[in-house]
């Protein structure tokens, strides 16, 4: 097969859980002797580097000059319409025979489609995540309005589309009442390098007993697993907590964890550019903790199964991150409540040696050559 990947950013000049899909997926493909392009703004562009180069067995085409993708943190709409808009000329010069547009910064699916019809390709677009009325707080009531139009439009553009989790089909069909042939939908979620995760190691002389890993924003909801410490000190004088990630909650979290006298018991990491740097702090805690009520799917549990630890989340119905937990097998999963955290913690420290082989079998379904394999396989029919 002749493939062609579209996303403005490109892994790894952009660190980011879609431009990690497209890698992980592309390159393993290629491995299988498929055809795989990319086609991004041209990070790599330097003077030395030409506009199309090969990385790792993915020929990466540089559609335009690197510019911002975000301002005032957030995405920039001026940089979607110009990259789709620069798109089409580059893409034309090829035939695929599936193209496979991400679906944010949605301008660019509208390029896909006009080249799929001109070239007769099969269009795929891989959705991550439904906005819906969301678009309205983060662009405000008149441009979310017509964020939600745009997506609704962009979501019948597809011969067919890729949904990593099943909250994702659900609210596709349901949530923005979008008429879809399910037959056309396929869940292929996301995965892990489960080797590389396998033959990290944990740090030396340290060991938390509950580790959180992402951004610290509102939905994450930190400052619930802040007061879940709180209420188990009392238990466990001793309990440390690591935090991984930054965001602008950070400086009020951290003052929320001082003013609870937590300063003895909860690290603040910070962010860690390298991802081995985060599995071996993983891999040196007992329990990993995701309190968030809005996750696209749940690679991050998955990566804290693959090392070996339960991982708890919270019951909520824009958190796809419960649909990777088997309760009591390899996590577990709580209500949005300090005390239902703290004790669904409890349990899980009581019995994380007992579910460590049980958590890492469990992640080994989602290593990326077998989420590679769903994914041929879901081209292989379109065509």
């Amino acid at each position: 097969m002749k493939i062609a990947y579209i996303y403005d950013a490109v892994y790894p000049w952009i660190k980011g859980g879609a431009e990690k899909r497209i890698y992980e997926i592309g390159k393993r493909l290629a491995d299988k002797g498929h055809e795989v392009h990319w086609y991004g703004i041209g990070w790599w562009f330097d003077g030395n580097n030409g506009r199309t180069i090969n990385h790792d067995g993915i020929i990466l085409h540089g559609v335009c000059e690197p510019m911002p993708l975000y301002i005032d943190g957030r995405r920039s709409i001026k940089e979607a319409i110009y990259f789709a808009e620069k798109l089409l000329p580059k893409l034309v010069k090829e035939r695929f025979d599936v193209i496979d547009c991400q679906e944010f910064p949605y301008f660019p699916c509208f390029t896909a489609k006009v080249y799929s019809l001109f070239r007769r390709s099969r269009l795929v677009i891989t959705w991550l995540e439904v906005w819906d009325s969301y678009w309205k707080d983060y662009l405000g009531y008149v441009k979310g309005l017509a964020g939600q139009i745009v997506e609704k439009i962009v979501s019948k553009l597809p011969d067919s589309i890729i949904t990593i989790s099943k909250m994702v089909m659900n609210d596709l069909i349901s949530l923005l009442n979008v008429k879809i042939d399910q037959t056309k939908i396929a869940i292929v979620p996301d995965g892990i390098d489960f080797s590389k995760i396998h033959n990290v190691r944990p740090l030396e002389d340290v060991e938390y007993d509950v580790i959180y890993v992402g951004r610290l924003i509102g939905h994450k909801n930190v400052d619930v697993l802040i007061n879940a410490i709180r209420i188990l000190k009392n238990e466990i004088p001793d309990i440390r907590c690591c935090i991984i990630g930054d965001g602008p909650e950070r400086k009020n979290l951290q003052m929320l964890s001082h003013n609870f006298g937590l300063d003895g018991n909860i690290e603040f990491v910070g962010f860690l550019e390298r991802d081995v740097d985060v599995y071996s702090y993983m891999k040196s805690s007992k329990v990993f903790v995701l309190p968030s009520t809005r996750e696209g799917a749940g690679l991050v549990t998955l990566e804290a199964n693959a090392c070996g630890l339960p991982a708890i989340t919270v019951r909520h119905k824009n958190n796809a991150a419960i649909e990777v937990i088997e309760d009591g097998k390899n996590g577990f999963v709580c209500e949005l409540d300090p005390i239902s955290l703290a004790e669904s913690i409890k349990i899980a420290l009581e019995n994380a040696n007992s579910m460590r082989k049980g958590c890492i079998e469990f992640a080994r379904r989602y290593d990326w050559c077998e989420i590679s394999k769903l994914t041929e396989k879901f081209y292989n029919k379109l065509i």
